[in-house]
């Protein structure tokens, strides 16, 4: 069922192919018929929570980022896995979480599943933090990494005499 079928209209009546003259709101319309149509026809069938495309969407997995004085915490919710399963790394200022989570079914019968299994990655960027000196911790489901903070530039201004000659 296409986007179009829900458009109402009365019986035999049909949607014009024909060139209409310029009308604002049939343009509107027209334009939030193709926009709804491209949207929908991305997220596969009914746009499916556990759809791959949905998840790169939604990002998965979640996280929570928090900044105190001297630390940048990051938190991911893995459940279900553990931390043979996950790879922390960071580079260039760009902290990376990547790992894959593995069907637990092995069986081929018809089941509905609205778990997410595969691979997955996030890269948060993140700035003015020790990458040498980052921690990471994995308990409960819960990934947290802790960077400390690098020292701020030193931003005492020193002001310059000016020679006349």
């Amino acid at each position: 069922m296409g986007i179009r079928d829900l458009v109402p209209r009365t019986k035999g009546q049909q949607l014009s192919t024909r060139q209409e003259p310029f009308d604002p709101f049939y343009t509107l319309h027209r334009e939030m018929n193709r926009l709804f149509d491209d949207v929908f026809r991305g997220f596969g069938p009914l746009g499916r929570v556990g759809s791959p495309l949905m998840e790169a969407e939604l990002g998965w997995p979640r996280i929570e980022l928090s900044e105190a004085d001297k630390t940048v915490t990051v938190s991911a919710e893995l459940p279900g896995l553990s931390e043979k399963d996950v790879q922390v790394e960071i580079a260039n200022g760009v902290l990376s979480i990547r790992g894959e989570k593995k069907a637990e079914r092995s069986d081929e019968s018809k089941f509905i599943s609205e778990r997410y299994y595969g691979s997955f990655e996030r890269q948060i960027p993140l700035d003015g933090v020790e990458e040498d000196k980052a921690q990471a911790d994995f308990k409960n489901g819960v990934l947290t990494v802790t960077l400390p903070k690098s020292e701020p530039p030193n931003r005492n201004v020193k002001r310059i005499a000016i020679n006349t000659n």
